[in-house]
């Protein structure tokens, strides 16, 4: 069975794990409430739809809100399917799902760093650094000659970087906080604090 959470981004910091300290990044996940079910008869695949962050109902446009209130549910700013998740529409799921020193996959939106050049954003080495090349981090030459004549299409270049939907997997939980509905893992995950993420077992 497959199990995730929806949290935010808190921050980083470090912890004691044993005598090592511990680079950890801390997520708040959940409450999550499951607001609708997916089934193989109805619709193709088996999945459940948590909802998280509880919002008022005029941060919402009336088609979403109207949804909530036909099933009597409160309602919520993120939503998010989780295929062959087990779960029936009402029940919570807490970071209780997850337990100490299991790998989880977090994903989330990258942070954004604007137009940056091909060093950065590619890593490519740039010109020489003396004899007054004055290239430094110019990308060069992007064309062949004659044959084939032209720039291939999706040739590395100088554009926006950042502001990616990104998965870093095989993160390692390092403590669960019930009380406070905090994950602590081992690493960093995509984008800046406050950012939204999903939180997946395995990866």
């Amino acid at each position: 069975m497959v199990k995730g959470i929806l949290g935010i981004k808190l921050g980083m910091t470090s912890v004691y794990e044993g005598d090592k300290l511990v680079a950890v990044t801390v997520l708040k996940a959940g409450p999550c409430m499951v607001t609708n079910k997916m089934t193989k008869e109805k619709n193709g695949y088996n999945a459940v739809q948590l909802g998280f962050m509880e919002v008022k109902p005029e941060k919402l446009n009336k088609p979403e809100a109207g949804v909530f209130k036909a099933k009597k549910l409160s309602m919520f700013r993120y939503l998010k399917e989780f295929r062959d998740m087990d779960g029936e529409i009402g029940d919570k799921v807490t970071v209780e799902i997850f337990k100490d020193s299991q790998f989880v996959s977090v994903s989330g939106v990258s942070k954004g760093k604007g137009f940056s050049g091909v060093v950065k954003r590619w890593g490519f080495g740039g010109w020489p650094k003396t004899h007054g090349s004055g290239g430094l981090r110019r990308p060069g030459s992007i064309g062949a000659g004659t044959t084939p004549g032209k720039v291939f299409k999706g040739h590395p270049m100088a554009g926006h970087l950042g502001v990616n939907q990104t998965t870093v997997q095989k993160l390692r939980v390092i403590k669960i906080i019930p009380e406070k509905d905090l994950i602590l893992v081992k690493g960093n995950v995509p984008g800046p604090d406050k950012n939204f993420v999903v939180v997946k077992a395995g990866g």
